[in-house]
């Protein structure tokens, strides 16, 4: 009975830590570039959109496709960068729980 009231403990203690990082996530921001930087979109490390910087030199009609194209490039490097700075805040909130490999959290 020990070990079942210990991860339960465990367990407690985890969805304290779930919670704290969640409130974290919604304030830390990753920014994706493309085009060498002329086109930037920041993002929380949850996904909502914070913000685009495009450079005066593209906004010309004759680039509309190109700029379109390095905003939606621009955004997935960001939710790239996202989606990684989860798994590793993840990583930190599991340790030292007997989690099966690849079961990813929240449920």
């Amino acid at each position: 009975m020990k070990d079942i009231m210990g991860l339960m403990k465990q367990a407690q203690a985890m969805q304290a830590r779930m919670q704290d990082m969640q409130a974290e996530l919604d304030n830390i921001e990753v920014v994706g570039q493309s085009g060498g930087g002329l086109v930037q979109v920041t993002l929380t490390a949850k996904g909502a959109m914070r913000g685009v910087t495009i450079d005066a030199s593209l906004l010309r009609a004759d680039e509309k496709e190109i700029v379109e194209d390095l905003v939606v490039t621009a955004h997935e490097d960001a939710r790239k960068k996202g989606e990684r700075l989860v798994e590793e805040k993840m990583k930190s909130v599991t340790a030292g729980l007997p989690l099966p490999p690849g079961m990813k959290l929240p449920f």
